[in-house]
């Protein structure tokens, strides 16, 4: 099951400067190493995006420590490269 492991302080913005709130996510792999990804929630109305797996790390403690050097520019690159968030419907 996903976890959320991070909100940044920072907020980045799309090319129409829709401002997003950036939350990293991350799982527990079948062999024991975690993995990563990006969700940026509007801030006012509109769709959250995902990127996809970003790292994968040896463990929680590894992928912590990577999402702390995350910088704002890398954050903007990954808005960027983003697909807006799939909702699996339960019909």
């Amino acid at each position: 099951m996903a976890e959320l492991l991070h909100e940044f302080n920072v907020r980045v913005r799309d090319h129409d400067a829709v401002p997003y709130v950036v939350q990293a996510w991350g799982r527990r792999l079948d062999d024991g190493r975690w993995e990563a990804w990006l969700v940026f929630v509007p801030v006012e109305r509109g769709f959250a995006r995902r990127t996809e797996r970003e790292t994968v790390q040896t463990d929680l403690d590894a992928l912590a420590y990577w999402v702390t050097g995350l910088e704002p520019v890398y954050l903007d690159g990954a808005l960027a490269r983003s697909v807006p968030l799939r909702l699996d419907s339960a019909a």
